[in-house]
């Protein structure tokens, strides 16, 4: 089984961001991200719509309808204004990040016990709503269980670690190696398995074949900049052959 590629158009709106200009597009490049054989794509509305904002969430809801097999995820902290945008849009996946609103990206997973009771609430509130719901764990093989029992549907592998390892093979099969061991204790939780951050064409096959049960990456910033180079169309299709479709 080769994971799905959910691209985060996260990088793609803060290029926008710059100038009081329309382009890049989100909503375009999504479209030309799924036409090209994506299988969803992801938004992080943080409170300071430093990237995507709220007036695109509705918008990039509406590219993925066009596509009957594509799904939408949305990620971010769990506050009220988060949960009411999510209630409104009803994506399929409702990724759960602990971002403090001040980080410049994700960083970090769920102290998965420390914060049971909140992600306990949120996660039933979102299910009873007809969402799927992620959970951003670190990888460490102790927090999957912790997962399931407040209620997650799946967990998405914090890959940061593994990917700044671009320059160091040692430090990467480290890493890799924990990120297996994360990846075998949720599915023994009966989890499903996500994974996201820092992931490119050069690292991805390695944790796919690692995790051959690893449902979905989500894949912004290398995504983003590899298609500065080859395009968005091309970089899907090399993106698609690194998780092991053929593409």
């Amino acid at each position: 089984m080769a994971a799905n590629l959910s691209v985060n158009l996260n990088a793609i709106a803060q290029l926008r961001n710059r100038r009081d200009l329309p382009w890049p597009s989100p909503t375009v490049l999504g479209r030309i991200a799924l036409e090209a054989g994506a299988h969803g794509l992801t938004v992080h509305p943080r409170p300071d719509e430093r990237h995507i904002r709220r007036t695109d969430v509705p918008e990039i809801k509406a590219v993925v309808g066009e596509f009957d097999d594509r799904e939408f995820n949305i990620e971010g902290y769990p506050t009220e204004e988060f949960l009411t945008l999510v209630e409104a849009m009803r994506p399929h996946q409702v990724t759960l990040v602990p971002d403090d609103p001040s980080q410049p990206t994700s960083d970090h997973g769920w102290e998965v016990a420390a914060h049971a009771d909140l992600l306990r609430t949120v996660s039933a509130r979102l299910k009873a709503n007809g969402m799927r719901v992620s959970v951003f764990i670190n990888a460490d093989p102790s927090v999957p269980e912790a997962a399931a029992a407040v209620g997650a549907d799946r967990v998405e592998l914090y890959t940061g670690p593994y990917g700044a390892a671009f320059d160091d093979p040692g430090l990467a099969e480290t890493a890799l190696d924990r990120l297996v061991r994360t990846a075998e204790a949720a599915r023994a939780a009966g989890l499903v398995v996500n994974a996201g951050h820092d992931l490119t064409t050069a690292n991805l096959p390695a944790l796919a074949e690692g995790i051959p049960f690893l449902a979905e990456v989500s894949i912004g910033h290398g995504l983003t900049a590899d298609a500065l180079v080859y395009g968005m169309a091309e970089t899907i299709r090399r993106f698609l052959r690194a998780a092991g479709h053929q593409a």
